[in-house]
């Protein structure tokens, strides 16, 4: 079990908590491709008496009929709105100040609309920001370590912005969000198995999109799961996970291994590169060459009632905003 909680990360969450008594409109920056998994329960905790805007960004980057699913699910819910777009795309952008006045309600006629924007690492934070700004303002990159500290920003439509440094949550409850968030890059890539979260994310590829995985790396066919029950049987008196391939039906393992052996990974011998095959297949999903995917759908959604055991917390070091321009 790996803590990653560190300090400024803390820091945030109260400076968060001290600035929302005066803030009239909250925007929480969630990953298109995984609106429920980015979506920060800590962060949903502190403003749920405030109304919400939720951005789902990187929409060029996912499925276009989930996308307006996620949208309806959260323009259903109290108090909140759900907008996606490009961070990239100023005319997309346009539609967010009037949003966010429209959430306000009544403000003083002699000053602006007071929005804080949220969200967990590497889901477009900065880029939106400076998008609005219209000007390098917010620093970017392409890892999540970038934003530090808060930054005040006033944009056009009198709209007064508030940055805060991304901030994640002491425990991923949700198994299947772990390693979905760390598929999408918002986790460190050191922060669970590599090959693991490449066998997992390959299983739910084949289950979501299969033509889109048999098309890109010229697969023939997708080997269906079979349990290894001398495996489970090992594991049996360490704590209870949920089997993540049974459920996606597919044995992720023999994909990475196929997709490792088509793409520089087979090694003198006949063995098998898997470190190579998960390097191809993520970073070739978080650069969108698989094609608009979406890795959840309101559907998705645990119900409040299920009881899940803990992942292993992430080794988030230094973790900030940084954002992929999409």
């Amino acid at each position: 079990m790996l803590g990653w909680y560190p300090g400024h990360m803390n820091k945030a969450r109260r400076q968060i908590q001290e600035a929302l008594p005066e803030i009239d409109v909250a925007i929480e920056v969630l990953d298109a491709r995984l609106p429920y998994s980015s979506a920060n329960p800590m962060l949903a905790g502190l403003t749920r008496h405030k109304p919400v805007l939720k951005i789902l960004s990187r929409a060029d980057l996912a499925d276009p009929e989930l996308t307006r699913e996620w949208v309806e699910h959260f323009d259903s819910l109290p108090d909140t709105r759900a907008l996606a777009v490009t961070t990239t795309n100023a005319r997309e952008l346009k539609r967010i100040p009037k949003l966010c006045h429209e959430l306000a309600g009544q403000v003083r006629a002699d000053r602006d609309v007071r929005v804080m924007i949220m969200g967990i690492p590497n889901v477009g934070k900065s880029t939106l920001i400076n998008g609005l700004a219209g000007k390098a303002i917010a620093k970017t990159g392409n890892e999540p370590a970038v934003t530090k500290r808060q930054q005040k920003v006033r944009i056009a439509g009198r709209v007064a912005l508030i940055d805060t440094p991304g901030v994640l949550w002491p425990k991923i409850e949700d198994q299947a969000s772990a390693y979905r968030l760390a598929a999408s890059g918002a986790i460190r890539d050191t922060a669970i198995d590599y090959v693991d979260v490449a066998v997992v994310t390959a299983a739910e590829l084949a289950r979501r999109y299969p033509e889109a995985l048999k098309a890109r790396y010229k697969l023939t066919a997708l080997p269906p799961y079979v349990p290894n029950l001398q495996a489970e049987q090992v594991e049996a008196d360490g704590p209870k996970r949920i089997d993540l391939l049974a459920m996606a039906g597919f044995d992720g393992h023999a994909i990475l291994a196929e997709i490792a052996s088509r793409r520089g990974g087979l090694r003198p011998g006949g063995e098998i590169d898997l470190h190579r095959g998960a390097e191809v297949l993520l970073h070739e999903l978080r650069d969108g060459k698989l094609g608009r995917l979406t890795l959840e759908t309101p559907a998705d959604i645990p119900p409040p009632e299920a009881d899940e055991e803990p992942m292993p917390q992430a080794a988030i070091s230094d973790s900030g905003d940084a954002d992929n321009p999409a």
